[in-house]
């Protein structure tokens, strides 16, 4: 593969999906926040995909929200 990025992907997270991100991202010593995302794309793509059902955007976040998309609460 080689090494040339000829598209750019932008994607909204929450503050809590940053801080997920980004522990991540210390945690496996990588270089930036876009490593950490390429790497977590890598390892999401070798497990079982899902259908996703017609499911809205918002229901495929990193932690548990409610129908409307916003954070449940305990």
């Amino acid at each position: 593969m080689t090494d040339v990025r000829g598209e750019r992907l932008q994607i909204m997270l929450s503050p809590e999906e940053m801080t997920v991100l980004d522990d991540f991202r210390f945690k496996h010593r990588m270089p930036t926040r876009a490593a950490a995302v390429r790497e977590l794309l890598r390892l999401g793509l070798t497990v079982a995909p899902t259908d996703g059902d017609g499911q809205k955007s918002s229901h495929y976040g990193v932690f548990n929200r409610g129908s409307d998309g916003h954070r449940e609460e305990a």
